[in-house]
C-alpha cells in the first residue's frame, strides 16, 4: 500500500495552503525567501489559535562570551505552585529561522506546554545561521542552560530537575547540549526531549517514498546545514556538537524521549539515534507516528494524532 498521510492532517494542511497559488520552491541556499515564507505561514497559523490563559512570561537577556546579548523568555504558570522542575526549550527553524520568523508560534507553544503540564520553560532566542556559524548556536544554548541553573534559586527551580527540550533544529541542539554537558562533566541534565530532531548533516539524498509528503524538504535541509557548516556540511570531521548523529559514543546521556512522523525526512536518523541510545543503556522512549510529516502537530493541531503527541510530551514533562 505504501506510505500515506493521515487524512485529518491532510485536511488541515489543505486549509493552510488555500492562501494563494502554489509558488515555486526556493532554490538551495535561498535563506531570505524561506524566512519570508515562514513568517507568512506562522502568521496564518497563529491567527487560528485560541488564547491560552494562566501563563506569564518574563523577558531576560544573557551576555555571551563573545559580547552578544541573547534574549531569554521565562514562561511559568500563574494558577498553581511551581513544581520545582524546569525545561530549557530550544526552538526549531532548520538552523536558519529565529524568533523573528517563529516567535509568535513558539510563544503560543510554550504557553500551551506550561498550561498543560505546569512545568515552566526557558525559551532561548539563540543566534542563527548564516549570520553566525557553528559553534555559536550550540554555545548560546549551552550558556542558556548555565543561566537557568545559575538563577534556579530565584526561579524556584531544583537544579537536579532541569530538562532540555527542542524541536527540529532545536531538537538537534538539545541533543548537542546534552552531549556537551556529558563531555564537560556537567551540568547534570534530568532528561532530553527531542521532537523530530535535526541530527545528521548527511541527510541530503531524497527518499522518493517521502518526497510527495515532506513539509521540510531535502533542499531546505541542505540549505540549513550549509548555512551552519558551510562547504564542510556532509563531509568527514563534523563535530557531534553540530550534528549529534556524528557522536561516536552516546552512553551516559540523560533519559530520552523522541518522537517523529514517518513522513519526515528526519525519520531514519531519529530512529537510528534512538536505537543507539537504547543500545548504550540510555532509557529511551521513541514514538514514530504514521501518516505524519515534519511539524505536523504545529500545522494540524486539531488532528487526533496531534492531540495524542502533545499529550505524550506533556506526560513526559510531568515526570521531570
Amino acid at each position: 500500500m505504501g506510505l500515506q498521510i493521515d487524512p485529518e492532517v491532510l485536511a488541515e494542511l489543505a486549509l493552510l495552503n488555500t492562501g494563494g497559488a502554489e509558488s515555486e520552491p526556493p532554490p538551495v541556499g535561498d535563506v531570505a525567501t524561506r524566512r519570508a515564507n515562514s513568517e507568512r505561514t506562522v502568521a496564518q497559523l497563529i491567527a487560528t489559535r485560541p488564547l491560552i490563559t494562566g501563563v506569564a512570561v518574563q523577558h531576560h537577556a544573557m551576555d555571551t562570551d563573545d559580547g552578544a546579548a541573547v534574549a531569554l523568555h521565562w514562561y511559568h504558570a500563574t494558577t498553581e505552585q511551581p513544581p520545582g522542575s524546569a525545561v530549557l526549550y530550544l526552538h526549531g527553524g532548520g538552523m536558519i529561522f529565529g524568533m523573528r520568523e517563529l516567535g509568535g508560534l513558539y510563544d503560543w507553544l510554550a504557553r500551551r506546554y506550561v498550561a498543560d503540564s505546569g512545568v515552566p520553560m526557558l525559551v532561548v532566542d539563540y543566534r542563527i545561521a548564516p549570520e553566525v556559524a557553528h559553534p555559536v548556536p550550540v554555545h548560546d544554548c549551552f550558556a542558556a542552560l548555565g543561566w537557568l541553573l545559575g538563577h534556579a534559586g530565584e526561579l524556584g527551580v531544583d537544579p537536579a530537575r532541569v530538562a532540555v527540550m527542542g524541536d527540529s533544529a532545536g531538537g538537534g541542539l538539545a541533543a548537542a547540549v546534552c552531549l556537551m554537558a556529558r563531555d564537560r562533566s556537567g551540568p547534570a541534565i534530568a532528561q532530553q526531549l527531542l521532537i523530530y530532531p535535526m541530527l545528521d548533516d548527511r541527510t541530503a539524498l531524497p527518499n522518493p517514498e517521502l518526497v510527495p509528503f515532506v513539509t521540510w524538504t531535502y533542499d531546505d535541509n541542505v540549505t540549513g546545514w550549509q548555512a551552519l557548516l558551510g562547504e564542510k556540511a556532509g563531509t568527514d570531521g563534523i563535530s557531534c556538537y553540530a550534528a549529534a548523529a556524528r557522536a561516536s559514543d552516546v552512553s551516559r546521556l540523560p533519559p530520552t524521549y523522541i518522537d517523529v512522523g514517518d513522513l519526515d525526512i528526519f525519520r531514519d536518523e531519529d530512529i537510528a539515534y534512538a536505537r543507539r541510545l537504547a543500545a548504550a543503556g540510555v532509557p529511551t522512549e521513541l514514538h514514530v507516528h504514521p501518516g505524519c510529516p515534519h511539524a505536523f502537530e504545529g500545522m494540524a493541531p486539531n488532528a487526533a494524532v496531534s492531540r495524542r503527541v502533545i499529550a505524550d510530551r506533556v506526560r513526559r514533562l510531568q515526570t521531570i
